[in-house]
């Protein structure tokens, strides 16, 4: 029996922590740190700091629709951060921490909208959801020392609420 599974893509700040937290939810079968949203080829994290590319740090969760749907992740994705700030989450500052959500599909889009625009209206924040929805582009893996960065290191998060 084969597994179907698809791809998510989410930037939420420091990519470290957003993907810790969907690698802990039961469905995700992968995960992958990463850039994406910006305009330059083959970006370092170097290059992305310096806020040259128009990249996002970002997180591609590939899951198991069987097992999490993608209307779930959109939840984990506006609990883990705060998507009422612009270009930073906490003490991160720059477009690459922003907070986005890059779709793979029309389905994803219109859940994406409806999504955010229920959380907008949620009360939960008190200034407006500054998330943008976006079809994702090209995807550049981030270099292997990032990539399940807090497990490889112990422990850690660096997802920001206020």
């Amino acid at each position: 029996m084969t597994t179907q599974t698809e791809v998510a893509t989410f930037a939420a700040g420091c990519f470290w922590g957003i993907e810790q937290a969907f690698r802990e939810t039961a469905g995700v079968t992968e995960t992958e740190v990463g850039y994406t949203g910006g305009h330059q080829d083959n970006p370092t994290y170097e290059a992305v700091c310096r806020k040259t590319t128009g990249h996002a740090e970002a997180v591609r969760v590939t899951f198991d629709p069987t097992i999490v749907s993608y209307d779930t992740l959109l939840e984990k994705f506006w609990d883990i951060h705060n998507p009422t700030q612009i270009n930073r989450q906490g003490p991160d500052e720059g477009s690459q921490y922003r907070t986005a959500i890059f779709t793979h599909s029309d389905e994803q889009a219109a859940q994406a909208k409806a999504s955010k625009e229920a959380e907008d209206n949620s009360g939960r924040h008190s200034a407006p959801i500054a998330t943008t929805i976006e079809p994702a582009g090209a995807w550049w893996k981030a270099e292997d020392y990032h990539q399940q960065y807090f497990e490889k290191r112990g422990g850690g998060t660096c997802a920001i609420h206020s």
